[in-house]
């Protein structure tokens, strides 16, 4: 029986990692895309290149434009602004989008029923994130286990960038041989710049200060991976 993998993909740095890392460990790697009318929509096309250019066996873009008339953020209203720094205190960003890695993995999952696949893949992750409650592993592992009952279906919920920080996850990237591209090709920019994006919002100074770290001190994040993540 072959083994298949859904991978959550936004063509950004983090699931184009997990693609990456995902594709010689299963048969078949199905990428899925949610449109919802993002401000960075130009990831729905940069997914789409890079899931045929790395060899997933299907893309599917999904339009979940629901999601855009009910969560208000910045990442879905152009009159906010994206913020330029990690906001402070108790208060979350307004990057965050209610509900949408519920949604998001809910609907993967669905689909994962449909094509008999067994894992799930998101790139969220609790080391170096923005403060969203949707990216702890405790959510995760909450929504895995109501996912299976509502489903009555062994799924598992992987996230393999959990307990990497953006730096580890450049090695990681380096690791499968595909820094440059993910460098280059992929899109995490707020602004919707694709590669070293606008240098400006959150996720690009996170993804810079990642990138910074990792080519300052390679030996020793690349050390802190495979001790990790067990590679050899």
């Amino acid at each position: 029986m072959s083994k298949k993998a859904v991978v959550v993909f936004s063509g950004g740095q983090d699931s184009t990692t997990c693609l990456i890392q995902a594709l010689p460990l299963y048969d078949e790697v199905h990428c899925i895309t949610f449109d919802y009318g993002q401000r960075h929509v130009a990831e729905v096309e940069v997914a789409r290149q890079l899931a045929q250019q790395l060899g997933a066996t299907v893309h599917k873009v999904m339009d979940v434009s629901l999601l855009n008339e009910l969560a208000i953020s910045s990442l879905t209203r152009d009159n906010i602004p994206v913020p330029t720094v990690n906001s402070s205190g108790e208060s979350l960003p307004s990057t965050f989008v209610p509900g949408r890695n519920i949604l998001f993995l809910t609907l993967a999952s669905i689909y994962a029923y449909q094509v008999k696949a067994e894992t799930v893949i998101t790139g969220v992750c609790e080391t170096d994130f923005s403060g969203y409650p949707d990216c702890r592993d405790e959510f995760v592992k909450a929504l895995n286990k109501a996912l299976e009952l509502g489903m009555e279906y062994p799924l598992r919920l992987d996230t393999p960038l959990m307990w990497l920080n953006k730096a580890e996850t450049w090695a990681l990237a380096d690791y499968h041989e595909q820094l440059e591209l993910v460098r280059h090709q992929t899109l995490t920019c707020y602004n919707g710049i694709i590669g070293t994006g606008c240098g400006d919002c959150d996720a690009c100074n996170l993804r810079a200060r990642g990138l910074n770290e990792y080519l300052q001190n390679k030996a020793d994040v690349m050390k802190r991976l495979k001790h990790t993540l067990q590679l050899k």
